[in-house]
């Protein structure tokens, strides 16, 4: 038997079946029209949005990373609930100007990007988070080109890492960003082409749950920001701070305790260097706003013996949940967070392993689970699943399509 990760606040169970946002998830299946269905609970973004707000310094803006969940009704929702949007594409613009942020809200980053996106964000009047040298310049031309005055910030790689880290962005060498030897002289060249200067994108790491690391990377990320406007020589109008907050997905995962990180980045902001005293602050948060409001739903169509063991076949799979088979980047599969949702507060009983419809053995939902004892028509519900889920997923693996979703 094999334990799995923590079912996430806020979940409970009505005539012995989970409820999502007060309503029964057979129900909000039918009305999706069927299963695999992930489902996204609006009470409870709001709820993490409102208990992050006030554990955090009043003067931070809280963004969104648009990456996490691009689902188009739970942007809409998050563009009401979040100071900005950070984005990675055209794309993701698009969706972002039509969920209802303001372009000035939002800024773009990641390596790669093609002329026509830097063209369509200087039109939109986004900000540009600079990759490199060469990117800045390209976007100086393109400006030039079409008469208009780009929005321009530059993406640090920082020297330090965020220990602990589930995906490293800084430290070494890395992709996204610029080394800090290189910031100070195209920012000066930035300042002098007349572009409006944006500030500094420092991003250090991601999925932390260690609140001690998150504080010293937020630490050692004011203090390079200081640093490194001083040898700009101008003030700094905006600085992101980057990320990292986590959430628990696996057996012995805990919360993150935001209140310490909020009290610590209080205390930085109450005693800031003269270089930062203007400086506008933000953090960008994609899983942590959005992972633990999202439910995966798959319905049992098979239940099969196998030289001992039982197998739940169900009409879902890795192609929506990549993440949840262990091949998004896990080293060693284990369990996310796992139930069956038509008899929710039943006891386990009985060990079996939960697979998708896929004819691959990585196609592993839950592996050797205790579980109710389920049969066919039964739904299997797997939590922590509103982030990089279904856009994260290869959803056109053997033909099978994408899941439905569902913001309730």
């Amino acid at each position: 038997m094999k334990a799995f990760g923590p079912i996430p606040p806020g979940f409970e169970a009505i005539d012995g079946e989970l409820v999502i946002s007060g309503r029964k998830v057979s129900d909000i299946a039918n009305e999706a029209g069927g299963t695999p269905l992930f489902v996204y609970a609006r009470e409870l973004l709001e709820k993490r949005m409102a208990d992050l707000r006030a554990a955090m310094p009043e003067q931070l803006s809280i963004h969104y990373a648009v990456k996490a969940n691009p689902f188009g009704p739970l942007l809409g929702t998050m563009a009401g609930l979040a100071d900005g949007f950070d984005i990675a594409s055209a794309g993701e613009l698009e969706m972002a100007l039509a969920a209802g942020m303001a372009a000035d809200r939002i800024s773009f980053a990641g390596p790669g990007k093609r002329d026509a996106e830097l063209e369509a964000a200087i039109t939109a009047g986004a900000t540009l988070n600079l990759e490199s040298p060469t990117e800045a310049r390209r976007v100086l031309a393109i400006a030039e080109r079409i008469g208009a005055t780009p929005r321009l910030a530059i993406r640090v790689n920082p020297a330090f890492e965020l220990r602990g880290s589930g995906m490293k962005m800084g430290g070494g060498a890395k992709p996204f960003g610029m080394d800090e030897a290189l910031v100070a002289p195209l920012a000066r060249e930035i300042i002098a082409s007349g572009a409006e200067w944006r500030g500094l994108h420092i991003f250090a790491g991601s999925q932390s749950l260690d609140s001690a690391a998150l504080i010293e990377a937020q630490a050692n990320t004011l203090a390079l920001a200081a640093l490194l406007t001083d040898e700009i020589g101008a003030p700094l109008p905006h600085l992101n701070m980057g990320g990292g907050f986590g959430i628990p997905y696996f057996p012995k995962d805990e919360a993150l305790d935001i209140a310490s990180i909020g009290i610590a980045l209080g205390e930085r902001f109450a005693d800031l260097p003269h270089a930062l005293k203007d400086t506008h602050f933000a953090i960008e948060l994609g899983r942590y706003l959005v992972g633990e409001a999202g439910v995966y739903l798959s319905r049992v169509v098979d239940r099969k013996e196998s030289h001992g063991a039982t197998f739940l076949v169900t009409d879902g799979g890795m192609h929506h949940v990549l993440a949840v088979s262990g091949n998004f980047g896990s080293v060693v599969r284990r369990n996310y967070p796992i139930a069956i949702a038509t008899r929710f507060d039943a006891e386990a009983e009985e060990e079996v392993t939960v697979v998708g419809c896929l004819c691959t053995p990585l196609d592993r939902l839950g592996d050797e689970v205790m579980l109710p004892r389920a049969e066919v028509g039964d739904i299997v519900a797997i939590f922590a699943t509103g982030a990089y889920g279904a856009s994260a997923s290869p959803s056109a693996f053997l033909g099978q399509g994408p899941a439905r979703e569902i913001l309730v």
